[in-house]
């Protein structure tokens, strides 16, 4: 018979490490990759989970995860802390509102920062200053159409705005590099002080450098603004990865 020994295990400390935590659709292909490239990449960790989802992307749809998010959230690491939690769908935020996914994620993780794309993309308009916004989604005309009112609500004028017209959300994430760049110009005008690239799944992140030294201004994303608010509210004031836009360089 094999002799069981018992060893005493010395437990690493996880003082001054970061957690950062993602609640992703369950059909995004874009949010993780981006924030694993965005975030820092010595002390801290992403974790995440999943919240159900159904496509098309219309505003009906996106009301039906509000009472999903609370148990997802759930299974974020229960009992450790967390320097901040994103819920990571830009037009779901604007259809529930800011302050039910807040409350929501609270629920599993009280007393957490949570980020919502659309608020963390008004936090970083109020960085850089910027009032008047030109838009661009990758969504439907009648999930765009809400996003605008819900950024005009809060203080923003939207002086221009496109839509790619798709309603799945992992078509969206297989918009083509050039696309983005091309409509990004197209929607620009002379009265946007700032391009708005809205929703998670739109791999936008890539052409935030190309955009702003073309156009001369700030190019905000979901995916960058959210992990940018994440950073901050967690403590990371300074930090500023490079090649994602003008937004890093600024604090809360």
């Amino acid at each position: 018979m094999v002799s069981l020994v018992e060893h005493t295990a010395e437990l690493a400390s996880t003082e001054g490490m970061t957690r950062f935590g993602l609640v992703a659709l369950s059909t995004d292909l874009t949010t993780e990759r981006d924030f694993t490239r965005m975030l820092p990449e010595a002390g801290s960790t992403l974790h995440i989970t999943r919240v159900a989802f159904e496509n098309p992307t219309t505003p009906e749809n996106l009301r039906k995860m509000g009472p999903r998010i609370a148990s997802a959230a759930e299974l974020l690491v229960p009992g450790e802390a967390f320097g901040a939690i994103c819920y990571g769908c830009t037009s779901a935020s604007v259809e529930l509102g800011d302050a039910a996914i807040t409350s929501a994620v609270q629920a599993a993780h009280p007393n957490t920062a949570v980020v919502t794309p659309t608020h963390a993309a008004l936090m970083a308009f109020s960085a850089l200053g910027v009032r008047k916004v030109a838009l661009l989604t990758p969504y439907l005309v009648e999930t765009t159409e809400p996003m605008i009112t819900y950024f005009e609500e809060n203080g923003l004028d939207v002086v221009n705005a496109a839509c790619f017209g798709l309603e799945d959300d992992r078509d969206m994430a297989r918009v083509k590099h050039d696309s983005i760049v091309r409509a990004a110009r197209s929607v620009d005008c002379p009265e946007a002080e700032a391009i708005f690239l809205s929703c998670t799944a739109l791999p936008a992140v890539g052409t935030i450098a190309e955009i702003e030294a073309e156009l001369k201004k700030p190019v905000v994303t979901s995916n960058q603004a959210s992990a940018w608010a994440m950073c901050r509210l967690a403590g990371l004031q300074d930090y500023n990865p490079q090649g994602y836009g003008s937004l890093f360089e600024r604090q809360i």
